[in-house]
C-alpha cells in the first residue's frame, strides 16, 4: 500500500524547503489496543522495582508507530505527498483499552524555487 515518506511529515504547519500547492484535508490513523493479562502482570512486577516500565513503553511506542503509519497511508490514498501539523491524542475507552489517534493535514507540496 502506498504511503507518505516519514521525511515529508512535520508537527509544524510548513515543511522547510517546500511550498504547499494543495491542501487535501484532515487525515488520521486510529488504533485501539488493550494490554494482555501477561503484559499487565509483567508491568505490575516492573513497578515494584521502579524506573521505566519497559513493557508499557514498548506497547505505547508500537501503538503510536502503527497509528502514524495508518495516517500516512490515509494521506497517500488522498494523493498527498506530505502531512503537516501532525499530532497525537489518546483516550482510555475502558479500563485497559486505549484509543490512540494520530492526525494531521494532508497536503501536496513542491520544492521552493530559489
Amino acid at each position: 500500500m502506498p504511503t507518505v515518506s516519514h521525511q515529508m511529515t512535520t508537527t509544524q504547519f510548513e515543511l522547510e524547503g517546500y511550498k504547499v500547492v494543495r491542501t487535501l484535508g484532515i487525515v488520521r490513523g486510529i488504533i485501539v489496543r488493550s494490554r494482555s493479562i501477561f503484559g499487565t502482570i509483567g508491568a505490575s512486577l516492573q513497578t515494584i522495582v521502579g524506573g521505566n516500565i519497559t513493557l508499557l513503553t514498548n506497547l505505547c511506542e508500537k501503538t503510536r508507530e502503527d497509528c502514524f503509519e495508518a495516517m500516512l497511508q490515509h494521506a497517500a490514498s488522498l494523493g498527498a505527498n506530505a502531512v503537516v501539523g501532525v499530532r497525537y491524542d489518546a483516550t482510555e475507552i475502558m479500563q485497559g483499552v486505549t484509543e490512540v489517534l494520530c492526525y494531521g493535514t494532508a497536503v501536496v507540496v513542491q520544492p521552493k524555487q530559489s
